[in-house]
C-alpha cells in the first residue's frame, strides 16, 4: 500500500472513492428514494460519501501545503469535489505523476 505514504497518492485514492460514492448516490440511490420509495439507500450512501468527501477535503489541503499548490491549483482541487465527476477530472488533468508537483 505505497498509496498511504504520499499526500497525491491519499488524495488520488480519496479521490476515487469519492467520485464513485457522488456517482452512486446520484445514479442509483437517490432514484431508489425518489422513484421506488426506498429512502434507506441515500441513508447508508449519503453517509458514505459525507465521510468521503471530508477526507477529500482534508487530503486535498494536505497535498496543498505539503506541495506548496498556489492557490489557482488548489481551488480547482477543492471546487472538483461539487462536481459528480470531478474528482476522476482532477486526477486526470492535475494529479498525474507527470502533472504532479
Amino acid at each position: 500500500m505505497s498509496w498511504i505514504k504520499t499526500s497525491i497518492g491519499r488524495l488520488r485514492v480519496i479521490g476515487f472513492w469519492e467520485g464513485v460514492s457522488f456517482l452512486v448516490l446520484l445514479g442509483i440511490a437517490m432514484p431508489l428514494k425518489y422513484i421506488w420509495g426506498h429512502p434507506e439507500a441515500v441513508r447508508v450512501v449519503g453517509m458514505a460519501h459525507g465521510i468521503l468527501f471530508l477526507l477529500y477535503l482534508w487530503a486535498a489541503i494536505q497535498a496543498a501545503v505539503e506541495h506548496n499548490w498556489n492557490w489557482r491549483r488548489t481551488l480547482l482541487v477543492l471546487v472538483a469535489s461539487l462536481l459528480p465527476a470531478g474528482p476522476f477530472v482532477v486526477e486526470a488533468k492535475l494529479l498525474r505523476p507527470e502533472s504532479a508537483q
